[in-house]
């Protein structure tokens, strides 16, 4: 995957919901790294226009998409819930176009290392694709507490998805770097200036091992 990139480092990024992936993303971009952003990704390949949303809308129906044209999030994540088979057609569509996305915008990079970030990191197997994994971690009380705050969810559906997810423990067990999310914001500026000069250093010893 290097061999294929401006790039010397990818670092993978990643946490549960509720955990705080963009607002770390946002720091590190902040000191010079690039990111690609899995979420954002999957919005793009679902905007209106797009072969994905004709496949769901034909697959679902009209009362899938807003008035807008948009895809309604809310209802299809209602219903995938709700129905497995579902659940797995839209993974069998999305996830495919999803990676090859994320590829493209990863091999374009000119930073002097790259960060994946994806809540999904580690169930989907992206981390064969990078060098390093980080984890933020928070407690799953704060996930629960975080994400109802910000998202327009239920606890029961947060819930949902915290158990769709890899738990803490299993996320932790694969880290190579962690991320305390749990205090302050200066706190967390630290550690994330911590690890930008670490991974530059790593970045560096790439570059020389290759010229």
């Amino acid at each position: 995957m290097t061999g294929a990139t401006n790039t010397s480092l990818l670092i993978g990024l990643t946490g549960g919901i509720g955990s705080g992936k963009s607002t770390v993303a946002a720091y590190f971009e902040k000191l010079g790294a690039s990111y690609v952003d899995a979420d954002i990704v999957a919005r793009e390949v679902v905007a209106p226009g797009s072969a994905c949303l004709a496949a769901i809308k034909t697959k679902f129906g009209d009362s899938i998409i807003q008035a807008d044209g948009q895809l309604n999030r809310a209802a299809l994540r209602q219903l995938i819930f709700q129905d497995p088979s579902a659940k797995q057609w839209l993974e069998s569509l999305l996830h495919p176009v999803i990676r090859q996305h994320m590829l493209q915008q990863l091999t374009s990079s000119q930073t002097a290392y790259t960060l994946l970030v994806a809540p999904l990191l580690l169930e989907n197997g992206l981390n064969k694709l990078v060098q390093r994994v980080v984890v933020i971690d928070v407690t799953e009380e704060t996930q629960l507490l975080r994400a109802t705050q910000r998202d327009s969810n239920s606890p029961e559906q947060i819930k949902a998805i915290m158990a769709a997810q890899y738990s803490r423990q299993q996320r932790l067990a694969l880290a190579d770097d962690v991320i305390d999310n749990n205090g302050t914001t200066e706190e967390l500026l630290q550690q994330v200036a911590h690890l930008h000069e670490k991974y530059l250093e790593l970045s560096g010893k790439i570059r020389h091992k290759e010229q």
